[in-house]
Protein backbone atom coordinates (compact mmCIF):
# COMPACT_ATOMS: atom_id res chain seq x y z
CA UNK A 1 0.00 0.00 0.00
CA UNK A 2 1.71 3.21 -0.84
CA UNK A 3 1.86 6.35 1.07
CA UNK A 4 -0.69 8.52 -0.90
CA UNK A 5 -3.44 5.71 -0.50
CA UNK A 6 -2.57 5.06 3.51
CA UNK A 7 -3.22 8.96 3.80
CA UNK A 8 -6.18 9.35 2.08
CA UNK A 9 -7.63 6.35 3.75
CA UNK A 10 -6.13 7.28 7.28
CA UNK A 11 -6.01 11.12 7.50
CA UNK A 12 -6.85 13.39 4.31
CA UNK A 13 -6.26 16.48 6.55
CA UNK A 14 -4.83 15.43 10.05
CA UNK A 15 -6.31 18.76 12.14
CA UNK A 16 -9.66 17.78 10.83
CA UNK A 17 -9.23 14.43 11.18
CA UNK A 18 -8.63 14.97 15.38
CA UNK A 19 -11.22 17.62 15.58
CA UNK A 20 -13.98 15.64 14.14
CA UNK A 21 -12.95 12.54 16.61
CA UNK A 22 -12.78 15.68 19.63
CA UNK A 23 -16.51 16.03 18.65
CA UNK A 24 -17.64 12.71 18.56
CA UNK A 25 -15.55 11.40 21.95
CA UNK A 26 -17.66 14.19 23.81
CA UNK A 27 -21.19 13.42 22.30
CA UNK A 28 -20.25 9.82 22.94
CA UNK A 29 -20.23 10.02 26.77
CA UNK A 30 -23.82 10.38 27.64
CA UNK A 31 -24.86 8.02 24.89
CA UNK A 32 -22.89 5.17 26.55
CA UNK A 33 -24.07 6.14 29.48
CA UNK A 34 -27.36 6.39 28.98
CA UNK A 35 -27.31 2.90 26.67
CA UNK A 36 -25.26 1.38 29.87
CA UNK A 37 -28.67 2.18 32.08
CA UNK A 38 -30.88 0.50 29.16
CA UNK A 39 -28.92 -2.58 29.53
CA UNK A 40 -29.13 -2.69 33.38
CA UNK A 41 -25.06 -2.21 33.99
CA UNK A 42 -22.69 0.00 35.21
CA UNK A 43 -22.21 2.60 32.65
CA UNK A 44 -18.14 1.90 32.70
CA UNK A 45 -19.15 -1.12 30.63
CA UNK A 46 -20.91 1.12 28.07
CA UNK A 47 -18.16 3.63 27.81
CA UNK A 48 -15.26 0.78 27.92
CA UNK A 49 -17.40 -0.79 25.00
CA UNK A 50 -17.69 2.53 22.93
CA UNK A 51 -13.66 2.90 23.45
CA UNK A 52 -12.91 -0.70 22.46
CA UNK A 53 -15.19 -0.78 19.41
CA UNK A 54 -14.42 2.58 18.06
CA UNK A 55 -10.46 2.00 18.10
CA UNK A 56 -10.74 -1.90 17.07
CA UNK A 57 -13.35 -0.74 14.13
CA UNK A 58 -10.90 2.25 12.68
CA UNK A 59 -8.12 -0.19 11.41
CA UNK A 60 -10.52 -3.19 11.21
CA UNK A 61 -13.31 -1.98 9.93
CA UNK A 62 -14.50 -1.56 6.14
CA UNK A 63 -15.79 2.20 6.46
CA UNK A 64 -13.52 5.00 7.21
CA UNK A 65 -14.80 7.62 9.13
CA UNK A 66 -17.88 5.39 10.65
CA UNK A 67 -17.63 5.85 14.19
CA UNK A 68 -18.93 2.47 16.18
CA UNK A 69 -19.60 2.39 19.68
CA UNK A 70 -22.18 0.89 22.42
CA UNK A 71 -25.95 1.79 21.00
CA UNK A 72 -29.55 1.62 22.24
CA UNK A 73 -30.39 -1.45 19.47
CA UNK A 74 -27.60 -3.55 20.88
CA UNK A 75 -28.74 -2.73 24.58
CA UNK A 76 -32.31 -3.56 24.46
CA UNK A 77 -31.51 -7.21 23.57
CA UNK A 78 -29.29 -7.41 26.68
CA UNK A 79 -31.76 -6.70 29.08
CA UNK A 80 -33.22 -10.25 29.68
CA UNK A 81 -29.64 -11.32 29.89
CA UNK A 82 -28.41 -9.34 32.41
CA UNK A 83 -31.27 -9.33 34.51
CA UNK A 84 -31.33 -13.62 34.31
CA UNK A 85 -28.02 -14.53 34.67
CA UNK A 86 -25.64 -11.61 35.32
CA UNK A 87 -22.55 -9.71 33.94
CA UNK A 88 -20.42 -11.95 33.12
CA UNK A 89 -22.81 -13.74 30.69
CA UNK A 90 -23.16 -10.74 28.98
CA UNK A 91 -19.43 -10.47 28.48
CA UNK A 92 -19.58 -14.14 27.21
CA UNK A 93 -22.55 -13.26 24.83
CA UNK A 94 -20.80 -10.30 23.44
CA UNK A 95 -17.48 -12.03 22.26
CA UNK A 96 -20.06 -14.86 21.09
CA UNK A 97 -21.66 -11.88 19.21
CA UNK A 98 -18.15 -11.38 17.72
CA UNK A 99 -17.53 -14.73 16.40
CA UNK A 100 -20.78 -15.15 14.82
CA UNK A 101 -20.12 -11.40 13.01
CA UNK A 102 -16.88 -13.11 11.89
CA UNK A 103 -18.14 -16.17 10.65
CA UNK A 104 -20.93 -13.88 8.93
CA UNK A 105 -18.05 -12.23 7.30
CA UNK A 106 -16.68 -15.43 5.97
CA UNK A 107 -20.27 -16.22 4.54
CA UNK A 108 -20.01 -12.62 2.43
CA UNK A 109 -23.42 -11.42 4.12
CA UNK A 110 -22.38 -8.43 3.34
CA UNK A 111 -23.19 -8.36 -0.22
CA UNK A 112 -27.02 -8.65 0.80
CA UNK A 113 -27.21 -5.05 1.15
CA UNK A 114 -27.80 -4.85 -2.54
CA UNK A 115 -31.10 -6.26 -1.99
CA UNK A 116 -31.97 -3.40 0.27
CA UNK A 117 -33.92 -0.71 -1.95
CA UNK A 118 -33.12 3.11 -2.16
CA UNK A 119 -36.72 3.43 -0.73
CA UNK A 120 -36.24 1.50 2.22
CA UNK A 121 -31.93 3.16 3.05
CA UNK A 122 -34.20 6.36 3.21
CA UNK A 123 -36.63 5.44 4.84
CA UNK A 124 -34.35 4.32 7.48
CA UNK A 125 -32.37 7.14 7.46
CA UNK A 126 -35.45 9.74 8.03
CA UNK A 127 -36.96 7.21 11.00
CA UNK A 128 -33.84 7.36 12.67
CA UNK A 129 -33.56 11.13 12.89
CA UNK A 130 -36.56 11.21 13.94
CA UNK A 131 -36.00 8.94 16.69
CA UNK A 132 -32.63 10.98 17.14
CA UNK A 133 -34.90 14.10 17.62
CA UNK A 134 -37.40 11.94 20.29
CA UNK A 135 -34.57 10.88 22.15
CA UNK A 136 -33.73 14.32 22.96
CA UNK A 137 -37.08 15.55 24.30
CA UNK A 138 -36.47 14.47 27.69
CA UNK A 139 -33.40 16.03 28.07
CA UNK A 140 -34.98 19.12 26.81
CA UNK A 141 -38.77 19.34 27.57
CA UNK A 142 -39.48 20.57 31.17
CA UNK A 143 -36.28 21.73 32.35
CA UNK A 144 -36.49 25.44 32.40
CA UNK A 145 -35.78 28.39 30.41
CA UNK A 146 -32.65 28.13 30.92
CA UNK A 147 -32.26 24.69 28.85
CA UNK A 148 -34.01 26.03 26.75
CA UNK A 149 -32.21 29.37 26.15
CA UNK A 150 -28.67 27.15 26.03
CA UNK A 151 -29.79 24.72 23.46
CA UNK A 152 -31.07 27.49 21.11
CA UNK A 153 -27.88 29.00 21.29
CA UNK A 154 -26.44 26.16 20.52
CA UNK A 155 -28.10 25.49 17.39
CA UNK A 156 -27.15 29.20 16.45
CA UNK A 157 -23.58 28.63 17.07
CA UNK A 158 -24.02 25.24 15.11
CA UNK A 159 -25.44 27.07 12.11
CA UNK A 160 -23.56 30.15 12.70
CA UNK A 161 -20.06 29.41 13.34
CA UNK A 162 -19.83 28.01 9.69
CA UNK A 163 -20.49 31.43 7.55
CA UNK A 164 -17.88 33.00 9.05
CA UNK A 165 -15.13 30.22 9.65
CA UNK A 166 -14.54 26.56 9.19
CA UNK A 167 -11.48 26.48 10.52
CA UNK A 168 -12.95 24.61 13.89
CA UNK A 169 -16.09 22.31 13.99
CA UNK A 170 -19.17 24.17 15.10
CA UNK A 171 -20.17 21.01 17.51
CA UNK A 172 -16.96 21.72 19.44
CA UNK A 173 -16.83 25.11 19.93
CA UNK A 174 -20.80 25.09 20.86
CA UNK A 175 -19.82 22.28 23.84
CA UNK A 176 -16.71 24.42 24.95
CA UNK A 177 -18.16 27.39 25.27
CA UNK A 178 -21.46 26.05 26.71
CA UNK A 179 -19.84 24.31 29.12
CA UNK A 180 -17.23 27.50 30.48
CA UNK A 181 -20.75 29.70 30.41
CA UNK A 182 -22.07 27.23 32.52
CA UNK A 183 -19.43 26.51 34.82
CA UNK A 184 -18.70 30.44 35.07
CA UNK A 185 -22.19 31.55 36.23
CA UNK A 186 -23.21 28.42 37.79
CA UNK A 187 -26.17 27.61 36.19
CA UNK A 188 -28.77 24.96 37.26
CA UNK A 189 -28.86 22.29 34.96
CA UNK A 190 -28.65 18.79 33.97
CA UNK A 191 -24.84 18.09 33.10
CA UNK A 192 -23.10 14.63 32.13
CA UNK A 193 -22.03 14.00 35.38
CA UNK A 194 -25.85 13.38 36.28
CA UNK A 195 -26.47 10.49 34.06
CA UNK A 196 -23.89 8.21 36.33
CA UNK A 197 -20.32 7.97 37.18
CA UNK A 198 -17.31 8.36 35.15
CA UNK A 199 -14.58 5.42 35.62
CA UNK A 200 -11.22 6.54 36.62
CA UNK A 201 -9.47 3.28 35.74
CA UNK A 202 -8.45 1.54 32.97
CA UNK A 203 -10.19 -1.19 30.83
CA UNK A 204 -8.01 -4.64 31.99
CA UNK A 205 -8.03 -8.09 30.00
CA UNK A 206 -10.52 -10.64 31.89
CA UNK A 207 -12.19 -14.01 30.55
CA UNK A 208 -15.64 -13.92 31.41
CA UNK A 209 -16.47 -15.77 34.56
CA UNK A 210 -18.76 -18.66 33.67
CA UNK A 211 -19.04 -22.10 33.05
CA UNK A 212 -17.69 -23.37 29.37
CA UNK A 213 -20.56 -26.01 28.73
CA UNK A 214 -23.21 -26.57 26.16
CA UNK A 215 -25.76 -25.07 28.73
CA UNK A 216 -23.97 -21.73 28.75
CA UNK A 217 -24.30 -21.62 25.25
CA UNK A 218 -27.45 -22.64 25.34
CA UNK A 219 -28.02 -19.72 27.41
CA UNK A 220 -26.05 -17.16 25.33
CA UNK A 221 -26.68 -17.84 22.01
CA UNK A 222 -30.19 -16.38 21.17
CA UNK A 223 -29.03 -13.23 22.70
CA UNK A 224 -25.37 -13.00 20.68
CA UNK A 225 -27.26 -14.01 17.72
CA UNK A 226 -29.75 -11.41 17.73
CA UNK A 227 -27.20 -9.03 18.80
CA UNK A 228 -24.98 -9.99 15.62
CA UNK A 229 -27.70 -10.05 13.28
CA UNK A 230 -28.74 -6.31 14.30
CA UNK A 231 -25.54 -4.74 14.75
CA UNK A 232 -24.51 -6.03 11.39
CA UNK A 233 -27.82 -4.71 9.84
CA UNK A 234 -27.12 -1.21 11.52
CA UNK A 235 -23.58 -1.12 10.92
CA UNK A 236 -24.09 -1.91 6.80
CA UNK A 237 -27.13 0.72 6.56
CA UNK A 238 -25.10 3.06 8.31
CA UNK A 239 -21.85 2.34 6.09
CA UNK A 240 -24.13 2.84 3.20
CA UNK A 241 -25.63 6.19 4.22
CA UNK A 242 -22.14 7.33 5.06
CA UNK A 243 -20.53 6.07 1.20
CA UNK A 244 -23.26 8.10 0.22
CA UNK A 245 -22.32 11.82 2.00
CA UNK A 246 -18.82 11.06 1.16
CA UNK A 247 -19.17 10.27 -1.89
CA UNK A 248 -16.49 6.77 -1.43
CA UNK A 249 -17.08 3.39 -1.27
CA UNK A 250 -16.57 0.91 1.25
CA UNK A 251 -16.05 -3.10 1.99
CA UNK A 252 -19.09 -4.34 4.02
CA UNK A 253 -17.52 -8.07 4.31
CA UNK A 254 -14.61 -6.44 5.98
CA UNK A 255 -17.01 -4.22 8.01
CA UNK A 256 -18.67 -7.40 8.94
CA UNK A 257 -15.76 -8.64 10.55
CA UNK A 258 -14.28 -5.63 11.73
CA UNK A 259 -17.32 -5.72 14.01
CA UNK A 260 -16.99 -8.84 15.09
CA UNK A 261 -13.04 -8.18 16.44
CA UNK A 262 -14.21 -5.15 18.18
CA UNK A 263 -16.96 -6.85 20.18
CA UNK A 264 -14.80 -9.92 20.97
CA UNK A 265 -12.29 -7.32 22.27
CA UNK A 266 -14.98 -5.17 23.59
CA UNK A 267 -16.48 -8.61 25.44
CA UNK A 268 -12.48 -9.28 27.26
CA UNK A 269 -12.15 -6.02 28.37
CA UNK A 270 -15.18 -5.97 30.19
CA UNK A 271 -17.71 -3.87 27.57
CA UNK A 272 -21.02 -4.55 26.17
CA UNK A 273 -21.53 -5.27 22.04
CA UNK A 274 -21.85 -2.68 19.72
CA UNK A 275 -22.18 -1.68 16.29
CA UNK A 276 -21.78 1.74 14.14
CA UNK A 277 -23.40 4.77 14.94
CA UNK A 278 -25.39 6.33 12.32
CA UNK A 279 -25.87 9.82 14.49
CA UNK A 280 -22.36 9.63 15.70
CA UNK A 281 -21.40 8.99 12.14
CA UNK A 282 -22.78 12.16 11.06
CA UNK A 283 -21.33 13.85 13.49
CA UNK A 284 -17.85 12.98 12.72
CA UNK A 285 -18.49 13.47 9.01
CA UNK A 286 -20.26 17.15 9.06
CA UNK A 287 -17.04 18.13 11.15
CA UNK A 288 -14.78 16.87 8.67
CA UNK A 289 -14.20 13.36 9.51
CA UNK A 290 -12.95 11.55 6.35
CA UNK A 291 -10.24 9.06 7.35
CA UNK A 292 -9.90 6.29 10.21
CA UNK A 293 -8.03 9.05 11.90
CA UNK A 294 -11.14 10.20 13.21
CA UNK A 295 -12.79 6.70 14.26
CA UNK A 296 -9.52 6.20 16.61
CA UNK A 297 -8.97 9.41 17.92
CA UNK A 298 -12.91 9.51 18.92
CA UNK A 299 -12.22 6.07 20.86
CA UNK A 300 -8.26 6.85 22.72
CA UNK A 301 -9.79 10.57 23.06
CA UNK A 302 -13.04 9.16 24.91
CA UNK A 303 -10.79 6.95 27.01
CA UNK A 304 -8.52 10.19 28.03
CA UNK A 305 -11.79 11.97 28.73
CA UNK A 306 -13.21 9.37 30.89
CA UNK A 307 -10.34 8.56 32.55
CA UNK A 308 -7.88 11.76 33.24
CA UNK A 309 -10.45 14.60 32.54
CA UNK A 310 -13.36 12.99 34.43
CA UNK A 311 -14.54 15.87 36.51
CA UNK A 312 -14.68 18.15 33.79
CA UNK A 313 -16.13 16.08 31.13
CA UNK A 314 -18.75 15.60 34.29
CA UNK A 315 -19.47 19.57 33.72
CA UNK A 316 -20.69 19.72 30.53
CA UNK A 317 -24.18 20.86 30.31
CA UNK A 318 -26.74 17.82 28.85
CA UNK A 319 -28.54 20.92 26.70
CA UNK A 320 -25.04 21.31 24.81
CA UNK A 321 -25.06 18.13 23.50
CA UNK A 322 -29.23 18.03 22.70
CA UNK A 323 -28.29 20.93 20.68
CA UNK A 324 -25.33 18.78 19.08
CA UNK A 325 -27.85 15.75 18.33
CA UNK A 326 -30.61 17.78 17.23
CA UNK A 327 -28.62 19.11 14.30
CA UNK A 328 -27.71 15.49 13.45
CA UNK A 329 -31.17 15.05 13.35
CA UNK A 330 -32.15 17.80 10.95
CA UNK A 331 -28.84 17.02 9.11
CA UNK A 332 -29.77 13.11 8.80
CA UNK A 333 -33.24 13.73 7.86
CA UNK A 334 -33.48 13.39 3.87
CA UNK A 335 -35.86 16.31 3.71
CA UNK A 336 -36.22 16.07 -0.43
CA UNK A 337 -37.93 12.85 0.05
CA UNK A 338 -40.48 14.84 1.31
CA UNK A 339 -41.11 16.49 -1.28
CA UNK A 340 -40.51 13.30 -4.36
CA UNK A 341 -43.19 12.11 -2.28
CA UNK A 342 -45.77 12.61 -4.68
CA UNK A 343 -43.22 12.07 -8.09
CA UNK A 344 -41.40 9.30 -6.96
CA UNK A 345 -43.61 5.74 -7.47
CA UNK A 346 -46.37 5.02 -5.49
CA UNK A 347 -44.96 1.44 -4.24
CA UNK A 348 -41.33 3.30 -3.77
CA UNK A 349 -43.16 6.26 -1.74
CA UNK A 350 -45.21 3.16 0.32
CA UNK A 351 -41.91 1.08 1.03
CA UNK A 352 -39.96 4.40 2.45
CA UNK A 353 -43.12 5.53 4.78
CA UNK A 354 -43.99 2.14 5.73
CA UNK A 355 -40.32 1.67 6.81
CA UNK A 356 -40.22 5.22 8.72
CA UNK A 357 -43.74 4.23 10.30
CA UNK A 358 -42.54 0.62 11.56
CA UNK A 359 -39.29 1.62 12.67
CA UNK A 360 -40.55 4.57 14.87
CA UNK A 361 -43.24 2.58 16.05
CA UNK A 362 -41.32 -0.04 17.98
CA UNK A 363 -38.22 1.84 18.01
CA UNK A 364 -36.44 -0.96 16.11
CA UNK A 365 -34.53 -0.48 13.26
CA UNK A 366 -34.26 -4.23 12.34
CA UNK A 367 -37.70 -5.20 12.12
CA UNK A 368 -38.64 -1.24 9.59
CA UNK A 369 -35.56 -2.49 7.51
CA UNK A 370 -36.66 -6.09 7.62
CA UNK A 371 -40.69 -4.50 6.97
CA UNK A 372 -39.30 -1.99 3.86
CA UNK A 373 -37.10 -5.09 2.21
CA UNK A 374 -40.18 -7.53 1.94
CA UNK A 375 -42.72 -4.76 0.58
CA UNK A 376 -40.33 -3.39 -2.09
CA UNK A 377 -39.87 -7.79 -2.78
CA UNK A 378 -43.75 -7.55 -2.89
CA UNK A 379 -43.99 -4.65 -5.17
CA UNK A 380 -40.88 -5.94 -7.55
CA UNK A 381 -42.74 -9.33 -8.16
CA UNK A 382 -46.16 -7.85 -9.18
CA UNK A 383 -44.68 -5.43 -11.34
CA UNK A 384 -42.61 -8.46 -12.98
CA UNK A 385 -46.06 -10.15 -13.09
CA UNK A 386 -47.03 -7.10 -15.50
CA UNK A 387 -44.67 -8.12 -18.12
CA UNK A 388 -45.19 -11.57 -18.29
CA UNK A 389 -47.33 -12.73 -21.45
CA UNK A 390 -48.48 -15.52 -23.36
CA UNK A 391 -49.58 -14.82 -27.01
CA UNK A 392 -50.37 -17.66 -29.70
CA UNK A 393 -51.20 -18.18 -33.27
CA UNK A 394 -51.75 -21.57 -35.53
CA UNK A 395 -50.73 -22.51 -38.66
CA UNK A 396 -52.64 -25.55 -39.75
CA UNK A 397 -53.21 -28.52 -37.20
CA UNK A 398 -49.91 -26.72 -35.42
CA UNK A 399 -50.59 -23.97 -32.59
CA UNK A 400 -46.95 -21.89 -31.63
CA UNK A 401 -47.53 -20.33 -27.87
CA UNK A 402 -44.35 -17.08 -27.57
CA UNK A 403 -44.17 -17.02 -23.70
CA UNK A 404 -42.77 -13.71 -22.75
CA UNK A 405 -41.34 -12.55 -19.65
CA UNK A 406 -39.93 -14.11 -15.90
CA UNK A 407 -41.58 -17.36 -14.86
CA UNK A 408 -41.04 -18.04 -11.13
CA UNK A 409 -43.74 -18.42 -8.36
CA UNK A 410 -45.66 -15.46 -9.10
CA UNK A 411 -46.27 -15.81 -12.71
CA UNK A 412 -46.21 -19.72 -12.86
CA UNK A 413 -50.44 -20.31 -12.63
CA UNK A 414 -50.77 -17.58 -15.10
CA UNK A 415 -48.12 -19.42 -17.59
CA UNK A 416 -50.16 -22.44 -17.09
CA UNK A 417 -53.63 -21.37 -17.50
CA UNK A 418 -53.00 -19.94 -20.75
CA UNK A 419 -52.74 -22.48 -22.69
CA UNK A 420 -55.93 -23.83 -24.75
CA UNK A 421 -55.66 -27.68 -23.79
CA UNK A 422 -58.67 -28.97 -25.25
CA UNK A 423 -58.46 -27.03 -28.70
CA UNK A 424 -60.25 -29.28 -31.37
CA UNK A 425 -58.27 -31.18 -34.75
CA UNK A 426 -54.85 -30.05 -32.67
CA UNK A 427 -52.00 -32.17 -33.97
CA UNK A 428 -49.26 -30.28 -32.04
CA UNK A 429 -47.92 -27.64 -29.87
CA UNK A 430 -44.73 -25.41 -30.43
CA UNK A 431 -43.85 -23.43 -27.08
CA UNK A 432 -41.43 -21.27 -28.41
CA UNK A 433 -39.51 -19.53 -24.89
CA UNK A 434 -36.74 -17.36 -26.50
CA UNK A 435 -37.99 -14.52 -25.01
CA UNK A 436 -38.60 -15.95 -21.57
CA UNK A 437 -36.62 -17.31 -18.26
CA UNK A 438 -37.77 -19.75 -15.84
CA UNK A 439 -36.16 -19.01 -12.30
CA UNK A 440 -37.60 -21.52 -9.98
CA UNK A 441 -39.14 -24.94 -9.19
CA UNK A 442 -42.49 -24.17 -9.12
CA UNK A 443 -42.17 -22.61 -12.68
CA UNK A 444 -40.48 -25.51 -13.75
CA UNK A 445 -43.38 -27.72 -11.92
CA UNK A 446 -46.09 -25.04 -14.31
CA UNK A 447 -43.89 -26.38 -17.74
CA UNK A 448 -43.67 -29.59 -16.32
CA UNK A 449 -47.97 -29.57 -15.62
CA UNK A 450 -48.13 -28.04 -19.23
CA UNK A 451 -46.58 -30.29 -21.24
CA UNK A 452 -47.60 -33.71 -19.31
CA UNK A 453 -51.52 -32.24 -19.83
CA UNK A 454 -50.94 -31.79 -23.66
CA UNK A 455 -49.39 -35.43 -24.39
CA UNK A 456 -52.37 -36.41 -22.06
CA UNK A 457 -54.57 -35.31 -24.72
CA UNK A 458 -52.39 -37.09 -27.44
CA UNK A 459 -51.07 -33.88 -28.72
CA UNK A 460 -46.98 -33.95 -29.07
CA UNK A 461 -45.09 -30.95 -27.83
CA UNK A 462 -41.90 -28.86 -28.91
CA UNK A 463 -39.99 -26.61 -26.49
CA UNK A 464 -38.18 -23.83 -28.27
CA UNK A 465 -35.56 -21.66 -27.76
CA UNK A 466 -34.48 -22.44 -24.34
CA UNK A 467 -31.63 -20.19 -23.02
CA UNK A 468 -28.85 -21.99 -21.12
CA UNK A 469 -29.56 -21.18 -17.90
CA UNK A 470 -33.38 -22.46 -18.28
CA UNK A 471 -32.48 -25.60 -20.27
CA UNK A 472 -29.88 -26.23 -16.99
CA UNK A 473 -32.99 -25.57 -14.93
CA UNK A 474 -35.37 -27.64 -16.36
CA UNK A 475 -33.08 -30.51 -17.08
CA UNK A 476 -32.31 -30.29 -13.30
CA UNK A 477 -35.84 -29.49 -11.98
CA UNK A 478 -38.31 -30.82 -14.78
CA UNK A 479 -40.10 -34.16 -14.93
CA UNK A 480 -41.88 -34.16 -18.50
CA UNK A 481 -38.07 -35.21 -20.72
CA UNK A 482 -37.88 -38.06 -17.95
CA UNK A 483 -38.22 -41.73 -18.76
CA UNK A 484 -42.16 -42.56 -17.73
CA UNK A 485 -43.12 -39.29 -17.33
CA UNK A 486 -46.99 -38.73 -16.90
CA UNK A 487 -49.45 -36.52 -15.75
CA UNK A 488 -50.96 -38.69 -12.96
CA UNK A 489 -47.28 -39.99 -12.03
CA UNK A 490 -45.84 -36.30 -11.52
CA UNK A 491 -47.76 -35.83 -9.09
CA UNK A 492 -48.80 -32.15 -11.02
Amino acid sequence: MDMVHLRSEWAPNVTRELLAGTVVALALIPEAIAFSIIAGVDPKLGLYASFCIAVVTAFAGGRPAMISAATGATALLMVGLVKEHGINYLFAATILTGVIQIIASLMRLGTLMRFVSRSVVTGFVNALAILIFMAQMPELLGRGPTVYAMTAIGLVIIYGLPTITKAVPSPLVTIVLLTAASMYFGFDVRTVGDMGALPSELPFFAIPQVPFTLETLRIIFPTSFAIAMVGLLESLMTAAIIDEMTDTTSDKNRECAGQGAANITSGFLGGMAGCAMIGQSVINVSSGGRGRLSTLWAGAFLLFLIVVLGPYVAQIPMAALVAVMIMVSINTFQWRSVRTLLTHPKSSSVVMLGTVVVVVATHDLAKGVLFGVILSGLFFAHKVTKLFGVASAREGAVRTYRVTGQIFFATAEAFHTAFDFREEDLKGVVIDLSTAHFWDLTSVNALDRVVLKFRHHGIPVELIGMNEATRTLVEKLGTHDKAGAALGASGH
